[in-house]
C-alpha cells in the first residue's frame, strides 16, 4: 500500500443494492402495526379428586391397623383359604402364616385348566415329599384374566389339598409372596 492510501483510511466497498428489500420498505412505509387485544388466559381445570380411591385407601389403612385376621376369623369370612388338619394345634397355622417355615419350592398353576392343574399338583407334592420338603408355595392366581374375574383354581385347591394325607396345613401367602393368589402349604415330615 502506498502512503496516500494509508492516510485515507479504509476504503468502502460498494454493496450490491437489494431491490427486493428496498421495494418492501417502500411498500410498507405507511403501514401501522395492528393493535392486539389483551388475551384471556384460561386456567386449566383442577384434576378430579379420586374420592372412592381415597376412601378405599383409608379403609385398607384402618383394616391394617387392626392386624391380620385370626385363622378362625379368616375361615368365617370365606375369603382366605385356611386349613389345619384336625388334631393339630392352632399354633401350627399361626407359625405358617408368620413365616416360621422357609418356602423351599413353588408351583405356578397360572394358565392351566383344572385337569392339568390337578395332575401337576399331584406330581409336585409327590416330588416334594420324596425330597423331604416341609413348606411349599402353590400359586393359583387371582383370576383377573378369567371370564368372571374370579379365581377358578383357588376353590379347587381347597378340596384337592384338604383330601391329601401329606398336607398338615395351608393358608394364604403373605402379600410379598403372592397374597390372595397363592397358598403356603405345610407338608408332613
Amino acid at each position: 500500500m502506498s502512503r496516500d492510501q494509508k492516510s485515507r483510511g479504509p476504503v468502502a466497498i460498494p454493496q450490491p443494492v437489494d431491490n427486493d428489500a428496498r421495494l418492501f420498505r417502500e411498500a410498507m412505509s405507511g403501514a401501522q402495526p395492528i393493535k392486539v387485544a389483551p388475551r384471556v388466559i384460561h386456567n386449566p381445570r383442577p384434576a378430579p379428586v379420586p374420592v372412592q380411591s381415597l376412601l378405599d385407601g383409608h379403609a385398607a389403612l384402618e383394616e391394617s391397623r387392626s392386624g391380620p385376621l385370626s385363622p378362625e376369623q379368616a375361615m368365617e369370612t370365606g375369603e382366605e383359604l385356611v386349613y389345619l388338619r384336625p388334631g393339630l394345634p392352632i399354633n401350627v397355622l399361626r407359625q405358617l402364616r408368620r413365616g416360621k417355615w422357609v418356602v423351599q419350592d413353588a408351583l405356578d398353576l397360572h394358565g392351566l385348566n383344572q385337569v392339568q392343574a390337578r395332575a401337576l399338583l399331584g406330581e409336585f407334592l409327590s416330588e416334594c415329599i420324596r425330597r423331604h420338603l416341609r413348606c411349599v408355595r402353590v400359586i393359583h392366581g387371582k383370576g383377573l384374566r378369567s371370564p368372571q374375574r374370579q379365581p377358578v383354581l383357588k376353590g379347587k385347591l381347597e378340596h384337592w389339598l384338604a383330601h391329601r394325607d401329606e398336607i398338615l396345613a395351608y393358608c394364604q401367602a403373605p402379600a410379598n409372596q403372592g397374597g390372595s393368589g397363592a397358598l403356603l402349604v405345610l407338608l408332613s415330615a
